[in-house]
């Protein structure tokens, strides 16, 4: 089997694969956690890949390293895509990962990765199998704690996935209102400015708000939650063959 690690910026996803079919998912609150979970020893692990935009993860790395043939995904690592982004070395390991795995859910086909998480990330892969680039906004919950931390008497609220209100009747109403109608907006007005320079473009969503977004969403789209660990996965599966 193989481990994909994700390490985010507010959980840390897991998954194990056999070939490329996922059969197991987990998430933790912290790299201790992980360990103490057994997950290393419950299975027969042969290769790992480890994908962090968190930077203070050296003791677990080495834990890592002791107990299984650990990948560590950075700007350097081979990937089964061509990497056009202009400072390939700043680009996130999750937005390359989650292109990989828009790649991989449809290759040679143009391709349009949103992960809607703490920041919502655009991710475009060409027809030609390259990665060009996109954009990044704030996330859901970004949006409430920026309006409550840079505003003297907004409070300080969260996603409402059961509110449809447009018109808010109070502040917090229209905290809301405008926090969540102005995400989807947003993500709906991005995919028909890339719908309109590629017709064909297939659109997939995943991350922590894919749910929120997805029965919002008036654009037709594809959803998978473990998009971004399916791209780790066969980038891993990229550089197991290279050796």
């Amino acid at each position: 089997m193989q481990l994909v690690i994700d390490i985010g910026n507010t959980r840390i996803k897991a998954a194990l694969f056999e070939g490329s079919e996922l059969k197991h998912f987990f998430v933790y609150d912290s790299t201790t956690e992980l360990l103490a979970s057994g997950i290393l020893e419950k299975y027969s692990v042969s290769d790992c890949i480890l994908a962090s935009v968190v930077n203070e993860i050296g003791p677990f790395l080495e834990m890592l390293r002791w107990k299984v043939k650990l990948l560590l995904f950075n700007a350097d690592t081979p990937v089964p895509i061509k990497n056009l982004y202009k400072s390939a070395h700043t680009l996130g390991s999750d937005r390359l990962a989650g292109a990989v795995g828009g790649n991989n859910f449809s290759p040679n086909s143009n391709v349009l990765v949103i992960d809607a998480g703490t920041c919502i990330k655009y991710n475009f892969i060409t027809k030609n199998n390259e990665y060009l680039g996109g954009g990044i906004s704030p996330g859901l919950q970004m949006r409430f704690k920026a309006m409550h931390t840079f505003t003297s008497r907004l409070p300080l609220l969260e996603v409402d996935e059961k509110s449809d209100i447009l018109i808010g009747k109070d502040s917090n109403e229209s905290i809301i209102s405008g926090a969540q109608n102005g995400a989807v907006a947003e993500i709906d007005g991005i995919i028909t400015q890339y719908k309109e320079q590629y017709p064909d473009i297939k659109v997939i969503l995943t991350g922590g708000d894919v749910n929120f977004f997805e029965k919002r969403l008036k654009n037709s789209i594809f959803a998978d939650q473990n998009l971004i660990l399916k791209g780790l996965n066969a980038i891993l599966e990229h550089n197991i063959k290279l050796k």
